[in-house]
């Protein structure tokens, strides 16, 4: 019978690509979650008219996935990814008229990633509240996943 220290090799899936490679640099690699939640815009996305001209109430939700292991250590913006340009991209494209969600997700998921390539994973989703749906609904969203 093979004891628990036997059955577990350096490939062991509980354990990261940093640390299969070389038992010394355990916690080397920091992967991170950096998340922009419920940011609020006022804009004029839509199929309708009226949406075009009233306009409408946006919130937006970005999920970053990243490598922090250089900002955990030096406590420097320089090393980190920054989300206040992240905060910057979306809200410029915001700022341009979409008649779909999905167009609106789309440019900002791919500016984000085109500017950041560092990235490892993101997600955006885009909500419109109280869309014009002929009932009452709190909001409608698109999310896209990269």
């Amino acid at each position: 019978m093979k004891s628990n220290s036997d059955t577990h090799s350096d490939s062991s899936p509980h354990r990261g690509p940093a640390q299969q490679s070389d038992g010394n640099r355990r916690g080397a690699f920091k992967t991170g979650i950096i998340e922009l939640e419920e940011m609020e815009f006022y804009a004029y996305h839509g199929h309708f008219e009226e949406e075009q001209i009233v306009g409408n109430k946006f919130l937006v939700n970005i999920s970053i996935e990243t490598d922090c292991s250089a900002a955990a250590k030096s406590d420097n913006l320089n090393d980190a990814l920054n989300y206040v340009s992240i905060y910057k991209i979306t809200k410029e494209e915001m700022d341009k008229k979409s008649y779909l969600l999905e167009n609106l997700t789309g440019r900002i998921i791919d500016r984000i990633h085109k500017e950041f390539p560092q990235i490892i994973h993101s997600k955006v989703k885009v909500s419109k509240l109280n869309p014009p749906m002929g009932g009452r609904m709190e909001k409608v969203s698109v999310t896209f996943t990269r």
